[in-house]
């Protein structure tokens, strides 16, 4: 492998992305889960609301604050790293990006104050309103960088200057264009997706230890509840993603089919061990013709693309997306049977004595992160070696006067930075975790200290206590 200034960059970039995903995917459905949480214990008026809202809160402000860090990263990386690919397409991605500021960013710093330390300071309706906010902020920052990733998948609505320079002829086509409106929803499917299964898989744990019964049961009832109904609906979008892909980036659906030769009709290839440098598979498991034609355009006679009809220099790297698209496959398929499965002995009032079933919950929770991340190798690596498909090149992209020292040193650094952080955060919140449930204190009102309005949640010191214990 030659150990270049643009392979450590792919590196840097692919390891940044990688780490800071995990932060969004996890919050996105935790702002949801929240507002959730909030009108239920507004409508309902039942106590364990609060206090789920009030344990989720805490390790919502964590995770959230974990994103923030480790995505201010991937700016600079576009001037550092990327600058001929910010210098001929800025004047489209630099503008929405700021979309993202002006709308998502300005509601969540508008209200995650509010969400944060004004539970028991403004009145429920308002603090509802706050948590909506910050949902809906969460998942306009989704759409826009949808927006922005999806044009670098499939350009649209641009001209080329004679300097190489792409300018918007058509914002209607950059940003409402039918790739987004997959691609979208997809993504935000599947970090709600993710959440519900930590909720619920949070609420195994504490049923396999015996403690918060009745949180333990409202997660696990809720978060397979939603994973039963958002599992198939993110099957669905996903076969849809996949039929852009079929129409639009024939190089990438030739490398997560499989298939070495165009046929028509096709087959499925199951499993493989694709030989890039035969051309060939190795140990194949395969459904018959005319599956794989039915699955790619819906007909018994369609034609599948082979790897070898696309030219060499415009291929990807096969076993990267072969592999991670089949792995995010077998994730979903696995988290559909556990939802499923999960509340039909729920539902029969089985589940608290199948301890086996409690244990397959508790241990799932990494499912929707390792079917997000596949997810995201597939699209990105199946992409190469385009960075905008079609129209520019990844080694054209990258900043010409770098040097490899220079990359290594960046990525030693970053890799240590995040280790530190990703170490720390994931002690916290396994803290808090350990810790369960705690009490909810009754609302302060009018006894709370307006010396202090900015004070972490809990009782206010100079007000008397809501625990009478203390």
């Amino acid at each position: 492998m030659d150990i270049s200034a643009l392979m450590l960059s792919r590196i840097q970039f692919a390891f940044t992305v990688s780490f800071h995903i995990i932060f969004p995917a996890f919050t996105v459905g935790l702002a949801a889960w929240l507002a959730f949480l909030q009108a239920r214990a507004m409508i309902a008026r039942e106590p364990v609301y609060d206090r789920l809202f009030a344990f989720w809160l805490k390790i919502f402000a964590v995770a959230f604050g974990l994103g923030v860090v480790s995505g201010i990263v991937m700016a600079f990386q576009f001037g550092t790293n990327w600058s001929e690919l910010a210098r001929r397409t800025g004047p489209i991605q630099g503008p929405l990006l700021g979309y993202e500021s002006f709308t998502a960013f300005a509601l969540e710093a508008s209200f995650f104050g509010v969400l944060m330390f004004g539970r028991r300071r403004v009145p429920r309706w308002f603090y509802l309103f706050a948590c909506l906010m910050v949902c809906l902020g969460t998942s306009l920052s989704s759409f826009w960088i949808l927006v922005n990733n999806s044009w670098m998948q499939y350009p649209t609505g641009f001209a080329q200057r004679p300097d190489g320079v792409f300018v918007p002829t058509d914002w209607w086509a950059i940003i409402f264009n039918g790739v987004v409106w997959v691609r979208f929803p997809h993504m935000v499917l599947a970090a709600y997706v993710t959440t519900s299964f930590c909720v619920a898989a949070t609420g195994a744990w504490y049923m396999l230890r015996g403690s918060d019964r009745i949180e333990a049961r409202a997660m696990i009832r809720m978060g397979l509840g939603l994973a039963a109904i958002l599992v198939p609906l993110q099957l669905f979008f996903g076969h849809l993603t996949g039929d852009y892909v079929v129409k639009h980036q024939p190089s990438k659906i030739a490398a997560i089919e499989g298939h070495w030769e165009s046929q028509a009709p096709a087959g499925e290839i199951l499993f493989a061990w694709p030989d890039e440098a035969q051309e060939k598979n190795h140990f194949v498991i395969a459904l018959p013709a005319p599956i794989g034609s039915l699955i790619d355009d819906g007909t018994l006679t369609g034609k599948v693309i082979g790897i070898k009809d696309i030219p060499k220099a415009d291929r990807p790297p096969v076993l990267i997306p072969f592999f991670a698209f089949r792995i995010m496959v077998g994730c979903g398929l696995l988290m559909l049977a556990l939802a499923w499965g999960g509340m039909a002995f729920y539902a029969t009032g089985r589940l608290e004595r199948a301890r086996w079933l409690q244990w397959a919950i508790f241990l799932s929770f990494p499912l929707g992160f390792v079917a997000t991340l596949t997810g995201w190798f597939t699209a990105e690596v199946g992409r190469q070696p385009w960075t905008v498909y079609g129209q520019l090149r990844t080694a054209d992209a990258a900043t010409p006067f770098l040097a490899a020292p220079q990359v290594a040193t960046s990525l030693a650094v970053f890799g240590a930075v995040y280790a530190l952080i990703f170490a720390a955060g994931t002690v916290y919140i396994y803290r808090m975790l350990k810790a369960g449930i705690l009490p909810t204190p009754a609302r302060a009102g009018s006894a709370a200290n307006p010396k202090r309005p900015l004070a972490v949640p809990g009782d206010s010191p100079g007000t008397p206590s809501s625990n009478p214990a203390e």
